[in-house]
């Protein structure tokens, strides 16, 4: 029976650990701006185009003969 008692009491040390993360988190801004990260990849343009004149694959080495 004492082990239930003890079980109790980690399970609310472990509880309020989550709560004091989640309350820290609150208050650092974590949760400011959920929706903006998510659209911005959407509207970002990439760096550099890609070169359309590298091949597709290395040449073999039967590649060598060929004409």
């Amino acid at each position: 029976m004492s082990v239930i008692f003890l079980l109790i009491g980690l399970s609310l040390l472990v509880a309020g650990g989550f709560l004091a993360a989640f309350v820290w988190a609150v208050r650092s801004g974590q949760y400011e701006d959920t929706g903006t990260p998510a659209l911005r990849v959407l509207a970002e343009e990439p760096s550099a185009p890609r070169s359309r004149t590298a091949p597709a694959c290395p040449p073999q080495p039967n590649d060598r003969n060929r004409p």
